[in-house]
Order: C-alpha cells, then sequence, then structure tokens
C-alpha cells in the first residue's frame, strides 16, 4: 500500500497526487512552507492526510527555531500554525493536529528547547500511526454494512492516499474483502479535480477490488435500475448535529440515496468531528481556483476563455440524509452523534447496527 506521506531524515515526503495515475512521484519538503504548499496544491489531499501534513509541517518548522526556552519557543511557532490553518479553511484536521500539538507543547512545557524539538517529531509520527489504526477500526465497523453481491458507490477519494494509510470510506471495503465478501466498487470521477477517476479507481485496482468508473452525473441512472446497494463516502468536517461536509457533489450523491432508498454511510474518524460547530450552515466552504474547472490538470482548456466559473470544493449534506456515521468507535445514527461527545461515555447503547 502505498503511503501518502511519511518523515524520513528528517524531511516530510509526499507523494504527489496530482501526477497520478500518470506518474508516481514523491516530493521532499525540507520546510513547513513547502509543506503548507502541498496542502495547497493538493500534491496531499484528504481531511486526516493534511491533519498529519500539518504535524509534519509544524514538526519542521521547529527545527529552525532558536529559544532560550519553551514560551519563547512556542511563540515563535505562531506563524508556523497560522500558515498551515490558513490553507484549506473547510478541512478540520488541519485545526485538530494544531490544538494537539499546542497541547503537547503545554504538557512538556518544562523541557528544554531541543527535547520539545524531538517531541513534535516523535508527535507526528504517532499521529501517522494513529491514524492507520483508526482507519482498521472503522474498517471493521463499516464492513458489517457490505453484503456478498453488494455494488457500492463512492464519491471523491477517502482511500490510503487521503490518510496516513488504509484509507476512511475505503477501509470498510478493505475489511469485508478481507473477510471473503464478494462485491464491487463504483466510483465517480468526481469533477472537477478527478479524484475518483485518478485516485479512488487506482487505489482499488491495486488492491484487487473490482471497480467501474462513471462520471458523476450517471449515479442517479444505475441508482433507478437497482445497480447500487449502498454509498459510502468520507468527510473533510462533521458537526455535532450530525451534518457532513465533503467533497462538492456529495449532496447530490445523498439525495438521490435517500430517493432511492438506499443507504447513505459516512466514514468519519474522530479527529474529522468538530463539535464545537452546532450545524452545517456554520462550516466554512471552501472554493478554489477557476483553471481546476476550465483546464483538465492545468494544461488543456476545455471551457471558453473568459467564461465565469464557480469552483466549490465542498458542500454539506444535512444529517437527514445520511444513514450512519461510521466512526472507529462504532457507528451512530446522526442525532447520537453528540454522545461522543462526553468524556469516558459508555457508548455501546448508541451504536448504530445494520438491518
Amino acid at each position: 500500500m502505498v503511503r501518502a506521506i511519511e518523515w524520513v531524515n528528517g524531511k516530510v515526503v509526499m507523494l504527489d497526487q496530482t501526477k497520478l495515475p500518470l506518474e508516481v512521484t514523491f516530493i521532499e519538503c525540507p520546510d513547513y512552507r513547502t509543506v503548507a504548499e502541498g496542502i495547497k496544491r493538493l500534491w496531499i489531499r484528504g481531511a486526516p492526510a493534511i491533519g498529519i501534513a500539518a504535524a509534519m509541517g509544524i514538526a519542521l518548522g521547529a527545527q529552525d527555531i532558536e529559544a532560550d526556552n519553551s514560551d519563547d519557543f512556542t511563540g515563535q511557532l505562531e506563524p508556523v500554525f497560522q500558515t498551515l490553518l490558513s490553507t484549506r479553511p473547510t478541512a478540520v484536521n488541519i485545526h485538530w493536529s494544531v490544538q494537539k500539538i499546542k497541547g503537547i507543547l503545554n504538557k512538556y512545557r518544562e523541557e528544554s528547547v531541543g527535547r520539545l524539538k524531538e517531541i513534535l517529531i516523535d508527535e507526528a509520527k504517532k499521529i501517522l500511526e494513529e491514524d492507520i489504526e483508526v482507519n482498521k477500526a472503522i474498517g471493521i465497523w463499516g464492513a458489517e454494512f457490505i453484503k456478498d453481491g453488494d455494488t457500492i458507490l463512492t464519491h471523491c477519494n477517502a482511500g490510503a492516499l487521503a490518510t496516513g494509510g488504509y484509507g476512511t470510506a475505503t477501509a470498510p471495503m478493505l475489511v469485508a474483502k478481507e473477510q471473503g465478501k464478494k462485491f464491487q466498487v463504483i466510483a465517480d470521477e468526481t469533477r472537477p479535480v478527478l479524484q475518483g477517476a485518478r485516485l479512488t479507481a487506482w487505489e482499488l485496482m491495486q488492491e484487487g477490488i473490482p471497480v467501474t468508473l462513471i462520471t458523476d452525473n450517471t449515479a442517479g441512472a444505475l441508482m433507478k435500475r437497482g445497480e447500487i446497494n449502498l454509498a459510502i463516502v468520507g468527510t473533510d468536517r462533521t458537526v455535532r448535529n450530525g451534518d457532513v461536509a465533503n467533497k462538492i457533489g456529495t449532496y447530490t450523491v445523498a439525495i438521490l440515496c435517500r430517493e432511492h432508498k438506499i443507504p447513505f454511510y459516512v466514514a468519519a474518524p474522530l479527529s474529522s468531528i468538530d463539535f464545537s460547530i452546532r450545524s452545517g450552515e456554520d462550516i466554512p466552504i471552501e472554493e478554489r481556483g477557476p483553471e481546476e474547472v476550465t483546464h483538465i490538470f492545468g494544461k488543456c482548456r476545455i471551457a471558453p476563455d473568459g467564461v465565469k466559473v464557480r469552483n466549490i470544493a465542498f458542500d454539506v449534506t444535512p444529517n437527514k440524509y445520511v444513514t450512519a456515521i461510521i466512526t472507529e468507535k462504532g457507528a451512530f445514527s446522526p442525532k447520537n452523534l453528540k454522545k461522543l461527545m462526553k468524556k469516558n461515555a459508555s457508548i455501546g447503547k448508541f451504536r448504530f447496527r445494520p438491518k
């Protein structure tokens, strides 16, 4: 399984996902500004993966700081935090990573500056490895919803490339395959950057999972024919009431699923759930440049020169369209997601089970 990001010899190494599937190219990031550029330019993407990248970017930025004490050290890290936070506003994992790192700095504030630099590297590596374990747990819960003979629709890319490894939306598929279940996946292309066509289809083929690529506007026709049994997608930010922000077009898929009485599942690690936001109406939605819509790979123009463009990167799916949210702690109906806010709560009775 190809990893999207690693810490190697004091540098962050990213798989340049803008070149997939035609090229497998890795980029060395020697400093936090290059990491931030990679997040902004989509060398790395997917909420968990960019959360990992943010933690590693902070660790990189820390190595160049000269300070006499931990307070001065933490203060000099503030521009690093802000640079990384400004890259992708919708995905909550960057905010999660920054807050986690700030907590670590506070916990070890009595340590020397040299030791703090080592601790931040160790923490970034730990966040990567923990993400993989979280994804495997999501896979175990989500595999319960997959039956022999099912056809699964997925939107955008929430596989290993969008995480530390194993994926979120693809994790139930990988576990179901390990369990010996026979199923197939339909991946829509996911305009305008084509993450479904370039990344999801490629990843599933590498794993030996049967996958069929469709255009974004084909899903409804296949649902009407009874050729899709369930949908599983990822999320860039899920909020307290169970509203889900994900790649543009997810809302459309969810409405189609409701119309055709097809379960619509969201794979959401706890790090992507923002309990500070009440509803999806308050999620900041990123809009990106017009060239992603007017050009293919930034090279071949497919729209008239000078045409006006709206390139909204994400949409919000209201909780009423979500059958269940699959986390590493279990699967929940949206109305019960808030139970996870209670520290050390016994959540077993809140687990959503497939019918």
